[in-house]
């Protein structure tokens, strides 16, 4: 049986262990209460998580690719989108956000990430609108707010809906504000989409998500679809889904719902370290950013030879993991796209490799691990 690594890229048990107690006493109120489908601690998480984000309303639902799904089928229901309209994507993001876009017979129009901040370049989006672009779908990739004065104003021009996939960057701040005043992610266009998936920042234990948005219809109609389309009981007014966050989610989410700048420091702590002490010129450091614009959920650096690298790392202890290796143009699935000439997509997705960045990674394991990765290419 092959050792532990010394540098383990993550382990939950570590990321929770600060709030068990809270979170067991959270989970006893539940069982105690009876409501283990909607009820008081539902509702509670959703008002708190639409506070954090300077917005009106909060939905939960099942998972982050759901809150997505819901978000443009209820901008189907009510008319504001149909069939093959096209939504302006990023193509460098993870496969869930186009599911989303197909799922609902929308057509993804791909476009190139800018190749410091990895996300969408807000540079190219006039000239991928046509008169059949109905929205845009920024991804604030591995926590890097992708929001500035440009996406805005395309937006404004073209009347085009933006959907935030926040799936990545609770807690993260736009320098830029939003559409209707604020500067926190998920709360910056017409609706955001939140994952929280163990390993995310503000994590479940289990699979959940949430739609926030300023928009009281396109609440309304979310709340409808997770729960079978019904407005009220045995009153279906859409051929809905079930898609609802369980309050046992919900009540453990509330719980560290408030702690998320203190675990967002936590991530930005590392970063810092790693941008320090990293001096090795065969590894291309993400950009660094002093301000909350990222809240750092992957520590992704560029390496050419990746596979080497990885083994090499693996060998000294320092596990590691990689954000995506297959861009979701070139996935099985989305054959139609194969052919689409996206360089830079490409190149991103050869060369990322994540680093340790959770509690689980001591801050004073950081400087070991530099050391290691400075190393890399001294014998090769």
């Amino acid at each position: 049986m092959p050792m532990p690594p010394r540098f383990p890229f993550l382990r939950l048990s570590d990321v929770n262990a600060p709030y068990r107690d809270e979170m067991a006493e959270a989970m006893l109120r539940v069982l105690d209460s009876g409501y283990y489908i909607g009820g008081p601690e539902l509702e509670r998480f959703e008002r708190m998580l639409a506070e954090a984000c300077d917005a009106q309303y909060a939905v939960g639902c099942t998972n982050g690719l759901d809150a997505l799904r819901l978000i443009f089928r209820a901008y189907k229901e009510l008319g504001m989108l149909k069939d093959g309209d096209e939504v302006i994507v990023p193509a460098n993001t993870y496969v869930a956000s186009i599911l989303a876009v197909t799922d609902n017979n929308l057509t993804p129009v791909f476009v190139e990430p800018d190749n410091r901040t990895l996300n969408l370049d807000t540079s190219l989006i006039d000239r991928h609108i046509t008169p059949r672009t109905r929205a845009i779908l920024t991804v604030h990739l591995y926590g890097r707010t992708c929001w500035d004065a440009i996406l805005a104003d395309a937006a404004r021009r073209h009347n085009l809906i933006v959907v935030e996939d926040n799936a990545q960057a609770i807690g993260a701040r736009s320098n830029a504000p939003g559409l209707f005043g604020s500067h926190i992610t998920g709360g910056l266009g017409h609706a955001g989409a939140f994952s929280f998936y163990p390993t995310k920042n503000i994590g479940a234990l289990g699979d959940a998500g949430a739609v926030v948005t300023h928009d009281a219809e396109l609440a309304k109609a979310i709340r409808a679809l997770r729960n079978y389309g019904s407005d009220r009981q045995y009153h279906n007014i859409y051929k809905g889904l079930n898609c609802r966050l369980d309050p046992m989610k919900a009540a453990v989410l509330a719980v560290k719902l408030p702690h998320t700048d203190a675990e967002n420091a936590l991530r930005r702590e590392r970063a810092a370290l790693y941008d320090r002490l990293i001096t090795n010129p065969l590894i291309e450091k993400p950009l660094w950013v002093e301000d909350s614009s990222c809240v750092w959920h992957q520590y992704v650096v560029r390496v050419a030879e990746r596979d080497a690298f990885r083994k090499y790392l693996a060998d000294n202890g320092v596990e590691t993991a990689i954000h995506y290796a297959v861009p979701p143009h070139l996935q099985p699935c989305y054959r139609e796209y194969a052919g689409l000439s996206l360089p830079v997509t490409c190149a991103i997705a050869d060369s990322v490799v994540s680093l340790p960045i959770t509690r689980t990674t001591q801050i004073d394991d950081i400087p070991a691990i530099c050391d290691i990765i400075n190393d890399w290419g001294s014998t090769i």
